[in-house]
This record gives structure tokens, C-alpha cells and sequence, in this order.
């Protein structure tokens, strides 16, 4: 799995006109799932993320997870996370988990989020979205498994 994490002020995700989703402070979540990954992977990135300490304490340090200040959560499924532009012009998207595969784990990493009492919206697995941002900092991690 491999995520793109943005610190955000506010964000949000649109399907056509629609807003379907946003949260204030919190972080943004990009989630690509691989043809291997597993349910341990999404163990392992939702604790990690659950427990990041990107956020600042009255020193200006990064020093609080979104745990600590009560963020919220958006997360957005991202094959192209997967695009592997190293031959031609064309992104090949073949280490990209298959949708039924990829879907249920998705679904896995964001309940596995919910556990942690934090509010956690998503986007629309498989939709054309928009996704608006004001990110923080700017403060934006890769984390894999």
C-alpha cells in the first residue's frame, strides 16, 4: 500500500456537482493498493497514521498525531498511485490491485481508521472525483508497506 498524507486546514471531494465529503483540520489521505498488499498492510498504515506526530505542540514542533488535536480524516482511493511512468509516455497501472481486490481492502483501512474514534469520511471508490485542499504547512509524507 502506499498512501500520500497531506496536513490539512480543510478538504473536501466532489463527485460532478456534488459534494460528497470534507473534514476540517485533519489530514488528507491518498491510498494506493497493490496486486500483493493485504489486510496487514492496512493494519499497519492505519496505525501509523493514527499515530504520525505532524502536527505542532505549543512549541512549534511536530510533536502531536491527529489523535492528539481531534483532526478528521478524508481518504481517497488512488490507483494512479501506481502509475509507472519509468518506459514511454503511458502510465502502466499493472501493480495496481484489481478494483474487487483493491475495494475491499480500501474498506478495510478505512474502518481500521474508524477504530480509532476519529471522524473519517471518504470519497467515492472508483468515481472521477475533485478533491480541494488547503494544505498546512504545506506538509505532505509517502508512506508505504
Amino acid at each position: 500500500m502506499r498512501t500520500v498524507i497531506q496536513r490539512v486546514a480543510e478538504a473536501r471531494v466532489s463527485v460532478g456537482e456534488e459534494i460528497v465529503s470534507g473534514i476540517g483540520p485533519g489530514l488528507c489521505i491518498l491510498l494506493g493498493i497493490a496486486v500483493n498488499d493485504s489486510e496487514k498492510d492496512a493494519e499497519f498504515l492505519a496505525s501509523k497514521i493514527g499515530n504520525l506526530r505532524i502536527f505542532a505542540d505549543e512549541q512549534g514542533k511536530m510533536n502531536r498525531s491527529v489523535r492528539d488535536i481531534h483532526g478528521e480524516l478524508l481518504v481517497i482511493s488512488q490507483f494512479t498511485l501506481y502509475g509507472d511512468c519509468r518506459k514511454g509516455n503511458r502510465p502502466s497501472f499493472s501493480a495496481a490491485a484489481a478494483p474487487e481486490p483493491a475495494k475491499s481492502l480500501y474498506d478495510n483501512f478505512v474502518q481500521r481508521l474508524r477504530h480509532t474514534e476519529l471522524k473519517v469520511v471518504t470519497g467515492e471508490f472508483r468515481a472521477h472525483m475533485k478533491v480541494a485542499l488547503v494544505n498546512d504547512g504545506p506538509v505532505t509524507l509517502i508512506l508505504e508497506t
